[in-house]
């Protein structure tokens, strides 16, 4: 009998880990390319990124390969975009701009089958040959919002209420632009803002995500921030700097 592949991110925020997740350019030479470094989970990007329904079943194909969750972030709440995208192969599913519940429920009903959800009943590439496929789908799929928006924030304790979200993800980026301080991440009045909405999801019992780097890490693990993503890219520009600095001296 043919199992459920596990989803590891799933499983490690479960198991009270932290999870881990790569972000940046993605292939699926560059996901197996990445895989052995200790990521849980990919990040294909089909909302600012190129990939479209034609691409997701092999990027997580990729992911499959080497048990990693596949994270797939759409571009719209969409209940048919978001199943349609799991039957593809997709583990996790991030949903941008989600601020009030209603949203959120929205996430929930694309995303899980009956009694938890809506989703229209398939098949997925991951539930080939697998029996009793539903339930056991509902388990292992993740439901990831986006909470980009201040008005998310205003919204956040009505928004965490919802089950069947497993990440609420804080978005400084756009949080910054909704605010009125385009680009300013770190603004003091941001910062204020995204841990308004980190106490009312850990209040809630519930697991928060944000977006790291190597210079800020211990400021998010210092608020048990547990769902981490981060640019693999950020470890590129240093290294290629520090070389042709060198070439440049020796020349």
């Amino acid at each position: 009998m043919v199992e459920l592949r596990k989803n590891k991110a799933k499983q490690t925020l479960n198991e009270g880990g932290i999870a881990t997740i790569a972000m940046g350019n993605m292939s699926g030479d560059i996901i197996e390319f990445l895989a052995p470094m200790g990521f849980d989970g990919m990040w294909i990007e089909a909302e600012h990124g190129p990939f479209d329904f034609q691409d997701i079943p092999n990027l997580t194909r990729a992911c499959d390969l080497w048990g990693l969750t596949s994270v797939v972030r759409l571009h719209l709440n969409m209940q048919g975009l978001i199943y349609r995208t799991l039957d593809l192969g997709a583990q996790a599913i991030v949903v941008p701009h989600v601020n009030t519940a209603e949203e959120a429920q929205n996430v929930v009903d694309g995303g899980k089958f009956h009694p938890i959800g809506k989703r229209g009943m398939a098949t997925s590439r991951q539930g080939i040959g697998v029996d009793n496929y539903y339930p056991k789908a509902n388990d292992e799929t993740m439901m990831i919002v986006l909470i980009e928006d201040i008005v998310a924030i205003e919204n956040i304790e009505e928004i965490v209420k919802v089950d069947g979200i497993d990440v609420f993800f804080i978005a400084n980026g756009d949080l910054s632009q909704s605010m009125g301080l385009l680009g300013q991440y770190r603004h003091p009045d941001v910062l204020a803002a995204a841990d308004r909405g980190y106490e009312a999801i850990l209040g809630a019992g519930k697991h928060a995500g944000a977006l790291v780097s190597d210079d800020n890490l211990d400021y998010y693990l210092e608020r048990n921030i547990r769902f981490l993503s981060t640019q693999w890219t950020q470890w590129v520009g240093p290294s290629v700097k520090s070389f042709m600095d060198r070439i440049e001296k020796a020349s």
